[in-house]
């Protein structure tokens, strides 16, 4: 956004980053001292003008438009305003600075550690949410924001977006399955199958707060969990290559245990046997190797391939060693084909599609019950129906004349 003050009113450049938005949306974003029913107002009375266009709050703004604000409108605060940044200490500044793996125009991309949450909650102090104000380098920069998040104790790349544009860009693609995720884990044992899909709906397990997901066939959300085996130490152990199809919370963790190969260190799902002994660590072999992504395009990135590899924490790499696995046997490439992504009007194709879909199957049923009560009539030919008698005629004996009237009966 850039302003271009004049005597009376103000002047406003769209940027790239409010692309698209609703009007009331940026004046939330850019003006938040102006309240929405002062934007209403004066848009109801044409103060409010779009490339000098009177404009409605619903309306959508686009990149290098001018917005004409009137003076004024501020409303005061209900309440003091909360500092944008939080004040950290040198060592979490340094802490935050050394997760970083890649920066480009729209994107934070972190190698977190495992045993560090990524989002805070009622015992949790310490998370990467908490660390994102680092990245924050004067009052008018907005702060970064997740977009995604991994397990406490799952390690790998977490993307963050820079500002609020480049976040609902990369959401979508997150949303539409288009970004595309590979993991590496450790499992116990070796799966009889080298490669798969594993096709499980989840649910919150009852009884246990949320915390903790099952396989449920009735009620569960669709999940899919792609799997392939790198290599194997005999019976002891495998590596495997993870890809999500569906985004469930603690998808692969519950998958894997599922078909009897829990992830090494998953006690939650695998239990006592999800542990190995000797120099094997305890804690969870699950790490998010690789991430490719469509970065935003106007003003935020190239719109290009956004395509990252985090490094194995110690303790996965070690166990990869006592294991004899060589890192350089995978690339972490995908392994299934790439989604395109689907254009607005093969959407309303798709969505015609479905409703189709769904009247046709909401016929079928009226259509059987049809058919069961045509075929529980008794065959053969219908009764003939009795003729209507006809109606009685006046005994005179007398027939009319051709195109006349009827002639009266002699007295």
């Amino acid at each position: 956004m850039s302003e271009q003050p004049t005597d009376n009113v103000r002047q406003f450049t769209v940027s790239a980053d409010d692309d698209g938005i609703r009007l009331d949306r940026w004046f939330k974003r850019n003006l938040p001292q102006v309240g929405f029913a002062t934007v209403s107002r004066w848009a109801r009375t044409g103060q409010i003008r779009v490339d000098g266009k009177r404009a409605k709050p619903e309306d959508r703004v686009a990149t290098g438009q001018v917005l004409r604000v009137p003076p004024g409108g501020e409303e005061p605060p209900r309440e003091p305003a909360k500092p944008k940044a939080r004040a950290l200490t040198p060592e979490q500044i340094a802490e935050a600075k050394d997760m970083v793996i890649r920066e480009t125009p729209s994107a934070i991309v972190l190698n977190k550690p495992p045993g560090l949450a990524t989002q805070g909650g009622s015992k949790t102090t310490k998370h990467v949410d908490g660390l994102l104000d680092a990245f924050v380098e004067h009052e008018r920069q907005p702060r970064p924001r997740l977009v995604h998040r991994l397990d406490k104790d799952t390690s790998g790349v977490l993307l963050i977006a820079r500002t609020p544009g480049s976040a609902a860009s990369f959401s979508k693609r997150f949303a539409s399955r288009s970004a595309r995720k590979v993991y590496w884990a450790l499992v116990v044992g070796n799966p009889d199958l080298a490669e798969g899909v594993i096709d499980a709906p989840l649910a919150k397990q009852p009884g246990t707060g949320g915390e903790k997901m099952h396989i449920d066939e009735e009620n569960g959300a669709a999940a899919k969990t792609r799997y392939r085996v790198v290599d194997n130490a005999g019976q002891r152990a495998a590596w495997v290559e993870l890809e999500p199809l569906t985004g469930r919370t603690h998808q692969l963790r519950v998958h894997m245990a599922a078909i009897g190969h829990p992830i090494v260190g998953d006690g939650k799902y695998g239990g006592p046997d999800a542990f190995l002994t000797g120099a094997v660590s305890r804690k969870m072999h699950l790490h998010a190797r690789r991430l490719i992504i469509t970065e935003p395009k106007a003003g935020e990135g190239s719109g290009g391939k956004l395509d990252v590899t985090a490094e194995l924490p110690p303790h996965f790499a070690a166990s990869m060693e006592v294991l004899g696995f060589d890192p350089g046997m995978s690339d972490a490439s995908p392994l299934r084909e790439e989604t395109p992504e689907k254009t607005g009007e093969e959407k309303k194709q798709a969505a015609r599609r479905h409703f189709k879909q769904a009247r046709k199957e909401e016929r079928a049923p009226r259509r059987a019950r049809g058919a069961a009560s045509d075929k529980a009539k008794p065959k053969g030919k219908p009764a003939a129906k009795p003729k209507p008698k006809p109606a009685d005629k006046p005994a005179t004996g007398l027939k009319p004349k051709a195109g006349g009237k009827p002639r009266k009966p002699a007295r």
